[in-house]
């Protein structure tokens, strides 16, 4: 998935680590994918966007009309870098703003 970035794509910045874990705002792919300074490892940069007030929680997102097949909300999906589809981005974006 990583080689079908671009630059200009928004993201979903999603948090694991915080209290609640869920999505904390948007970034933007900067540089599309390109070798980390340890082989084999590939990368893409990204540049923040926009945070959201609050973070919308893993519940929030599993229990939202709209985002019963997100990956993220998947039992046992643990990539760090996952697709979303345009209508799940939006829905995701309109909760963040609230």
């Amino acid at each position: 998935m990583r080689d079908e970035m671009r630059a200009g794509d928004k993201v979903l910045f999603y948090a694991s680590s915080s209290d609640p874990s869920g999505v904390s705002g948007i970034a933007e792919v900067v540089r599309e994918a390109h070798p980390e300074k340890e082989e084999p490892w590939v990368m893409v940069d990204i540049g923040f966007v926009e945070k959201f007030p609050e973070v919308v929680p893993l519940d929030t997102l599993k229990t939202t009309r709209g985002l019963e097949n997100m990956v993220v909300t998947r039992k046992g999906s643990r990539l760090s870098i996952q697709p979303v589809t345009k209508p799940e981005f939006d829905i995701v974006t309109k909760l963040g703003r609230k």
